[in-house]
């Protein structure tokens, strides 16, 4: 079958990758990164954000089952999430987000604070829309969610180098 979106990659991040001094700071805390090439003629967001709940890779719990073919995403139905769900953001906001949590009042590794800058916030800063998934109903809730603590989810849209990222960001 044929997308709108092309999937490039998956990076991971895994806070238990670095070196925290209290060796319990990571709070079991991951980003997943789902990066898309846009199609020619790339249409408008709303379009894009269709096209991404449309993707196979949109159907994964964040479980470490990977990509499901049931109708699955985060802790949530597939079908419960629209374009309408996400909400459109500021840069500001977007990186308030996923820095409020990644730190959680702790300070983060060098190398690690200096992937996320690299993974996220430079990607978040240079986009030029940035959408957050909204909140959803309980019962969006697919049969087995909720399976995280937190999950915070951004959709970054970059027109200038013609990619669409999905970043969520988590802990188990």
């Amino acid at each position: 079958m044929q997308h709108a979106l092309t999937h490039r990659d998956s990076p991971f991040i895994n806070f238990k990758d670095f070196d925290f001094p209290d060796k319990r700071g990571h709070g079991h805390r991951w980003v997943s990164i789902k990066r898309f090439l846009l199609p020619v003629g790339t249409p408008n967001d709303h379009d894009l954000l269709s096209a991404l709940i449309a993707h196979p890779e949109f159907r994964d719990t964040y479980d470490g089952a990977g990509v499901w073919t049931e109708p699955r995403h985060g802790q949530w139905w597939a079908d419960r999430i629209t374009p309408r769900t996400y909400e459109a953001v500021d840069e500001s906001r977007a990186t308030a987000t996923v820095r409020t949590w990644a730190t959680s009042g702790i300070p983060l590794p060098p190398d690690l604070g200096a992937k996320l800058q690299e993974a996220v916030y430079t990607p978040i800063r240079q986009a030029t829309s940035r959408y957050v998934l909204g909140t959803l109903p309980d019962d969006a809730h697919h049969d087995y969610g909720p399976l995280h603590i937190d999950f915070h989810e951004l959709v970054l849209i970059d027109r200038r180098i013609g990619a669409l990222t999905l970043l969520v960001a988590a802990d188990d």
